[in-house]
């Protein structure tokens, strides 16, 4: 419980303080698209160093991930983005996005 208030404060302090969305060559993403904040708040919880810098001026590494996964996913879908480059479907969105985002397990 206390991770995720924590990662629930993070998003928040992020989504007011990030400008420079577009920084690293992706459309930006609507600082309250619930997909996006979804990815933030999951990828926050499951996962270590999404609060470190990334390669992009501006966002952390899981602001740049799910900034790149909001993007690179077909625009009709309608889920939780992170699970889905779990997926045998979103692996090689995955890979794309780790890489933009610099971050790995």
């Amino acid at each position: 419980m206390k991770k995720i208030l924590c990662a629930m404060a993070c998003v928040f302090t992020m989504s007011i303080g990030s400008s420079a969305m577009a920084a690293g060559g992706y459309n930006d993403v609507p600082k309250t698209d619930p997909q996006y904040l979804q990815c933030l708040v999951f990828s926050l919880t499951r996962y270590d160093g999404g609060t470190d810098r990334s390669p992009v001026p501006g966002q952390t590494k899981v602001e740049a991930f799910c900034e790149c996964l909001w993007n690179e996913t077909p625009d009709n879908f309608k889920g939780n983005l992170a699970v889905f480059s779990e997926s045998s479907q979103g692996a090689s969105v995955n890979r794309t996005c780790e890489k933009h985002a610099n971050w790995k397990d």
